[in-house]
């Protein structure tokens, strides 16, 4: 009577455990099929930043695969503090870039998406979000682009103003 409840709790166990092993294995699923369209406009990312974020990921998923079902019943903080010692800055896209300090050719009244910032040390920059109306127009500045998460680029003019959301394009 025992050896049939025992069978049965065992294979009970296997169909339960079947979906969460298969979930651990099924690999990295690309961004562009996780978030609407929407969602992905609203990150601003280009084709290419979007393809270099999923080979990161896929990377880091291959390298660190998903906790079992045993280490997910750890305590969270105790994970969590672990996890820290093991996370590169490869792993946060845009945190290793350093600000790049210029001055703006040209004087600047303000910007809106849409509005090309030109530096002198040539590159060009396009506002994406973000919009402002200086109350006198700014000769020539100095400005700070400062690297954001994801690949995120901000115009800084002024520390007391708000920054423009930028993207480069030369």
């Amino acid at each position: 009577m025992a050896r049939p409840l025992i069978r049965g709790l065992c294979l009970t166990m296997a169909l339960l455990l079947a979906p969460l092993s298969a979930l651990a294995q099924s690999g990295y699923i690309d961004i562009e099929q996780r978030l609407s369209a929407q969602q992905l406009s609203e990150v601003g990312l280009s084709p290419a930043q979007l393809q270099l974020l999923n080979r990161m990921l896929r990377e880091a998923a291959e390298r660190d695969p998903a906790p079992t079902v045993a280490a997910a019943s750890a305590s969270p903080t105790a994970s969590a503090a672990s996890e820290v010692g093991k996370r590169s800055a490869v792993q946060y896209i845009g945190l290793d870039d350093q600000p790049i300090k210029s001055r703006l050719k040209g004087d600047v009244a303000g910007w809106e998406p849409g509005t090309v910032f030109e530096l002198d040390n040539g590159q060009q920059w396009k506002v994406l979000k973000g919009s402002m109306k200086l109350r006198k127009p700014l000769i020539a500045p100095e400005i700070l682009v400062v690297p954001g998460v994801a690949g995120r680029w901000f115009l800084q003019v002024d520390e007391d103003m708000p920054k423009a959301r930028v993207y480069r394009i030369d």
